[in-house]
């Protein structure tokens, strides 16, 4: 049989690198590779595997749904998806007056959060929306238009008009929000930028500017999202209400998914056929997202990814080596500044000891683990983690 990275250099499209290895199976924290070698899966998908590999209420689901009815299109609604639409609700506190419109990524959701930017035109004088530099919201057209990282958008000018990327400070917020912008895009947590906290104060203080000036505060919740964080959503930390949030990645837990979810006055403005997806909220997906979080919910993995977050990033500022010159992040999302552009050699050494972590730039580690790690895993990672930075080291 040709070896797979043959075929992957002959068959599929050149938008990534070649791959790490040929993953075969999994199931919960491991997974295995085609010549049967073992991995601890720290990294679950990049935060997409809530629940693991092959877990039981997630191969459940599937099941059950697909042996009743996987699809219907847009024309029909199905109990999965106003269950999930009912769930999504309550656990972001959108109230009575929230609506949620599915998608199938977190890009997508992104797109359908910028359209949303766009109705909230008020006198005809809204035109701006504005993010973050080096900020991530996904890489289609709209969210890539969004995305604070020119690198990135080179290739592709030129892309949607109207979007600022301003600095990741409170000035540079009170210097730029106005009645001029219809909507300020917003991560708790930059996942992409390397695990990156903003500022203290800084979502609250968002969210002060916004409401005063008419501007949707649209916050992605795509990585802190589905319980990674210690609450449902990255910011309720903040103790704020957003007029949106997308959605995806865990709560899907591997079956691809995303969502918008409004609140108040936001869930108005779309109107029929203004915006629409074939597969968006699917009883198959829907149904397998309902299982992923009622599972979190009923396994108490929010206080687990809070209390296991806690112990990884306790262990890693105790590590007695200069490498490392912080800890970031929140709950099972953690970044790990280095003093050293050798990240990627660390995800290396690491991947050869049997551990998936990964390297979103040169100075900076991330680390997303299932919610469902327990003391086992945390004791295999440390002893693995500890093996990969003495071998850099060396």
């Amino acid at each position: 049989m040709t070896d797979w990275r043959t075929r992957v250099e002959r068959d599929m499209m050149r938008t990534f690198n070649t791959p790490l290895a040929m993953l075969t199976r999994g199931e919960g924290c491991h997974v295995w590779d085609a010549d049967g070698n073992r991995y601890l899966d720290f990294l679950a998908g990049i935060a997409v595997n809530s629940l693991g590999h092959a877990h039981p209420a997630f191969v459940g689901a599937i099941t059950r749904q697909a042996g009743t009815i996987a699809h219907v299109s847009n024309y029909f609604s199905s109990p999965p998806q106003l269950e999930l639409a009912e769930r999504l609700k309550r656990l972001a506190g959108a109230g009575e007056g929230g609506r949620v419109y599915f998608a199938n990524s977190g890009a997508e959701a992104n797109e359908a959060a910028m359209k949303l930017a766009r109705l909230n035109r008020g006198d005809g004088t809204r035109t701006r929306i504005i993010t973050l530099e080096n900020s991530f919201h996904g890489r289609t057209m709209g969210a890539l238009a969004l995305t604070g990282k020119p690198a990135l958008q080179e290739a592709f000018h030129p892309l949607p008009g109207g979007v600022e990327h301003i600095e990741t400070t409170i000035e540079a917020l009170e210097r730029t929000i106005d009645a001029t912008v219809a909507a300020f895009f917003v991560e708790p947590i930059k996942g992409e930028a390397g695990v990156l906290d903003l500022p203290e104060g800084y979502l609250q203080r968002a969210r002060e500017l916004t409401e005063e000036h008419g501007v949707l505060l649209i916050i992605d919740e795509i990585q802190t999202g589905a319980g990674r964080t210690g609450e449902w959503f990255g910011f309720q930390h903040a103790g704020i209400v957003p007029d949106a949030i997308t959605v995806a990645k865990g709560i899907g837990g591997g079956m691809p998914i995303g969502a918008l979810i409004t609140f108040g006055d936001a869930s108005e403005l779309f109107g029929p056929g203004q915006h629409g997806s074939t597969f968006g909220g699917n009883p198959l997906a829907t149904a397998t997202a309902n299982a992923v979080l009622e599972e979190i919910e009923r396994a108490g993995l929010l206080e687990n990814a809070t209390k296991r977050g806690a112990e990884i990033s306790d262990f890693l500022r105790s590590l007695d080596t200069d490498l490392i010159e912080g800890v970031r992040g929140q709950g099972l999302l953690i970044g790990v500044a280095l003093s050293k552009p050798i990240a990627a050699e660390i995800s290396a050494a690491a991947l050869a000891h049997g551990l998936i972590i990964n390297a979103p730039n040169a100075t900076s580690l991330r680390i997303a683990p299932p919610l469902i790690i327990g003391d086992a895993e945390i004791e295999e990672f440390t002893g693995l983690f500890r093996a990969a930075l003495a071998a850099v080291d060396a």
